[in-house]
């Protein structure tokens, strides 16, 4: 079986950017409104004021301190509270394309390759723009790349799949030279007015190129060990918007908006995260203690510490499993990546590290890597 390695990666960051602090004053002033519009039914007893938010909070639940986003307009007004911006038309790049354009194009350099060398786009995110024509598709076009491209969804891990199908397309011999894009456009399907979730989600997008390792000619290339996914169903976890929502009488306004029960996600994915980890490591002969970086999923502070001490069987130092979340937030399936793109210093050839996402379905992907 031919190796496969990662041998380059992009990173695009939007400009923008909201503080918690910023979040907390506009969340504030909207309890406030909603409190005094609402005050005899909460006084009877009919209603629940809306309390405060705070920084600390915040910090305290995630490890977020700010997060970029593509449009800032709106989010901040107590009165809107969404983003704002221009629908685009037909002839027009959606968001995500050209997102994905931009981080795509590093990951080419990155690993010396064209896009005349790309056979196979993978769009891969936790939401998509449009249902079809397919965003990879556009991007293809975009890039002038040849072959086939499509668009998959697996929430959060949606990145780590990708790259395991790409992998395995390389394998099979449907493609030679693959690109993974993870758009994630996330700020719009934020609940600003949500107390729990108004600081959780930001916008950017990475990509990585994935090919055999006898085609590559990148000293950024890692060799693919081991892959190993898992999905189990669970409500805990939703984004219920769909094509049929306009249908419905009773149509649910925050229905486009993020949902989750973080505590039972807690209890219940983070054993699954270590499991898959643990199993894959094992089938790889590869003894936790070998593993030089854990560069997981970016959804909680709590989460990734909890998942690293128990696979390394210790407080895992800060360079071990990297964190992106103070600055980028949550960015669904492009946070491990993120940690992947950024954080390469002080690997050696043949040091191994973990790739590995976790989200709603659950799912979890998991890769074994190691630097060439």
């Amino acid at each position: 079986m031919k190796n496969i390695v990662i041998s380059g990666s992009g990173l695009f960051t939007p400009e923008l950017t909201i503080s918690n602090e910023e979040l907390v004053q506009s969340y504030n002033q909207y309890a406030d409104q909603y409190n005094a519009e609402h005050a005899e039914a909460i006084a009877a007893g009919e209603l629940a004021a809306l309390a405060y938010s705070s920084c600390e909070f915040i910090e305290k639940a995630s490890g977020i301190k700010s997060r970029h986003v593509l449009y800032k307009d709106g989010i901040l007004d107590p009165a809107v509270m969404r983003p704002i911006f221009q629908k685009r038309g037909e002839e027009q790049m959606p968001e995500m394309v050209e997102m994905a354009l931009f981080a795509a194009h590093q990951a080419l350099v990155q690993a010396n390759k064209t896009p005349a060398d790309i056979d196979l786009i993978i769009c891969a995110a936790s939401n998509m723009q449009r249902p079809y024509p397919a965003l990879s598709i556009e991007l293809q076009q975009q890039l002038g790349a040849g072959g086939y491209a499509f668009d998959m969804n697996v929430a959060c891990s949606s990145a780590t799949f990708a790259i395991s199908n790409a992998a395995n397309a390389i394998r099979g011999g449907t493609a030679k030279t693959v690109l993974v894009v993870n758009p994630e456009f996330a700020s719009p399907q934020v609940d600003y007015r949500n107390r729990d979730s108004h600081f959780i989600f930001g916008d950017v997008c990475t990509a990585t190129l994935i090919e055999a390792e006898e085609t590559a000619n990148s000293p950024y290339a890692f060799r693919i060990l081991g892959m190993r996914l898992k999905t189990e169903f669970s409500n805990n976890i939703r984004c219920d918007i769909g094509y049929t929502e306009h249908c419905f009488d009773q149509h649910d306004a925050s229905t486009p908006f993020f949902k989750q029960q973080g505590r039972k996600v807690f209890k219940e994915l983070l054993p699954i995260v270590a499991d898959v980890i643990l199993d894959e490591l094992a089938a790889q002969h590869i003894a936790p203690t070998e593993l030089k970086r854990l560069w997981l999923h970016q959804a909680n502070i709590n989460m990734n510490i909890f998942a690293a001490r128990k696979i390394l069987g210790r407080e895992p130092l800060p360079e071990e499993a990297p964190l992106v979340l103070d600055t980028y937030a949550n960015t669904a399936s492009a946070g491990s990546i993120i940690a992947f793109h950024l954080h390469q210093q002080g690997l050696d050839t043949g040091d191994k590290a973990i790739l590995c996402s976790f989200g709603a379905g659950y799912s979890v992907g998991c890769l074994v890597l190691e630097k060439c």
